[in-house]
C-alpha cells in the first residue's frame, strides 16, 4: 500500500516550469523527490560530475590496500599496524567528507 495518497495539482508558468525542470536536471533526481526535498526544507545538491565516482573507486580501492597491508603486518609482525589503522581510519573519514561535501542535501532557509 502506498504511503502518499495525497495528490494534487501544481500550475507553473512557463518559467517557473523551466526553473523547477532545470533544477531536477542538475540533481538527476527525479521531479517529485526533488519537490518533496524542498518542502522539507533542503536544497538538493547538483549530480557529482563522472569523475567523481572513479576518485570514489580509487580512494576505496587504496583504502583496501591498506586495510590488507594491515592484516598481513598484524600477522607477520613487520608492519606497526596502529599506525596502518589510523591511516585506515584517515582515509575512510575522507571518503565519507567527499560523499557528504558532494552528494548530501544542504538545509535551506525555512
Amino acid at each position: 500500500m502506498r504511503k502518499r495518497r495525497v495528490s494534487f495539482v501544481l500550475r507553473l508558468s512557463e518559467s517557473e516550469h523551466s526553473h523547477l525542470m532545470k533544477g531536477v536536471k542538475s540533481t538527476g533526481l527525479p521531479r517529485e523527490t526533488f519537490i518533496r526535498s524542498l518542502i522539507l526544507g533542503y536544497i538538493p545538491k547538483a549530480k557529482p560530475p563522472p569523475d567523481y565516482y572513479a576518485m570514489m573507486r580509487e580512494l576505496h580501492a587504496i583504502g583496501n590496500n591498506l586495510n590488507q597491508l594491515a592484516a598481513k603486518a598484524n600477522a607477520t609482525g613487520h608492519l606497526d599496524s596502529i599506525f596502518f589503522q589510523q591511516e585506515a581510519d584517515r582515509l575512510r573519514k575522507s571518503v565519507q567528507h567527499i560523499q557528504q561535501a558532494v552528494t548530501a542535501p544542504e538545509k535551506g532557509a525555512s
